[in-house]
């Protein structure tokens, strides 16, 4: 079963629970935000739902609710900031903000972060290099939950990744995906609902194929983008091996296994060999090869073939990249967000501890 939210409800319930642990004001509002930005986008895996998580992070004392977040090292055109370890959701947009700027002086900006959380979707921070006309690129690692090609051992996160161009009467064409088969909170999704998943996203401690949404609680691992080598694995394994070396091992986060767990069912490795999580941003002008008109006028172009393919199914479109969220986006702004009863129940848990209304 589903409830129907307001958006500003479910923002207001949000900025009071990170009101709640400690946050500013202007912290708590950008977290909402973040992760208000996933619902409404139908990104349900990363957005409210995804709020105990961080409470728990917070009461092991693994979010710092006040950080001081600096830039440590810098060029003209590429830093690392230290989230001091903060909410990945306030300390990417920073980030952001920093190769924004470094962009509009010098055409691009490159910034590593070390020592941050989990940090929402990756959309939401390429997109604001897109506002300002700007390419936005983001990526993160994240918890280790898959095998690489041919393992039968957790070494790598989802590592998700984020390429956001800017369009003209189109809307910005944003390539966000995880480079695992599947995100963990498509497996979260289906822990819920109690629905098994498709063959190819997991494979369990004996590394068997299963459809099984709990197995990585017993040993079991996701699989790299591809599933098989057959199917291209090893490339899905290039993709994530590529987010973690830019996000952990360039910033001086940690990397690989040692990746502190956004999972409630997984505790962090002793002997880390860098500070907390890590992302990697970046932005880049348009103008700094083009005129912006003129690269709008051609990606306008570009997405109108691609929308006017010819397709094997004369009912189905080619769907752009970011066409659906935009679609979910639009629903949802008009006619609320749905979350289901262990979300709701979920959330209300920590309406109860924290003393604030119920949803």
């Amino acid at each position: 079963m589903e409830h129907i939210f307001p958006e500003q409800r479910l923002r207001e319930f949000t900025h009071n629970i990170f009101k709640s642990i400690g946050c500013s004001d202007e912290h708590a509002h950008l977290s909402a935000d973040v992760l208000l930005r996933s619902d409404l986008r139908g990104i349900d895996s990363h957005g409210v739902a995804r709020l105990s998580g961080y409470v728990r992070l917070w009461e092991k004392q693994r979010i710092n609710a006040t950080p001081q977040i600096r830039v440590v090292h810098e060029t003209p055109t590429t830093a690392t900031v230290d989230g001091d370890a903060g909410l990945g959701l306030v300390v990417a947009p920073f980030a952001m903000k920093v190769a924004i700027k470094k962009a509009r002086e010098y055409g691009s900006g490159w910034v590593s972060v070390r020592n941050s959380n989990h940090f929402g979707i990756a959309g939401y921070h390429a997109l604001m290099a897109v506002e300002q006309d700007m390419i936005g690129f983001a990526m993160t690692n994240a918890s280790p939950l898959v095998a690489p090609t041919f393992a039968n051992e957790r070494l790598l996160g989802t590592n998700p990744m984020c390429y956001a161009f800017p369009a003209g009467k189109y809307p910005p064409l944003i390539v966000d995906m995880a480079t695992s088969a599947a995100a963990n909170g498509k497996l979260e999704i289906a822990q819920r609902l109690a629905k098994a998943v498709p063959e190819g996203w997991i494979q369990d401690g004996s590394g068997n194929y299963t459809t099984d949404p709990h197995a990585l609680k017993s040993g079991g691992s996701l699989l790299p983008l591809g599933s098989d080598r057959e199917h291209g694995s090893h490339k899905g394994f290039g993709l994530s091996a590529t987010v973690d070396i830019l996000s952990g091992v360039l910033s001086g986060a940690n990397y690989g296994p040692w990746v502190p767990p956004f999972v409630a069912f997984m505790d962090p490795l002793n002997d880390q060999p860098g500070q907390g999580i890590g992302h990697f941003v970046g932005a880049m002008r348009v103008d700094g090869f083009r005129p912006v008109e003129d690269f709008k006028a051609n990606m306008d172009n570009w997405i109108s073939r691609f929308k006017n393919a010819r397709t094997v199914d004369p009912d189905q479109k080619v769907i752009i990249p970011g066409e659906p969220e935009l679609e979910a986006e639009a629903d949802r702004k008009l006619n609320g967000i749905p979350l289901v009863n262990a979300v709701v129940d979920d959330l209300n848990l920590l309406a109860d501890r924290f003393g604030i209304e119920r949803l």
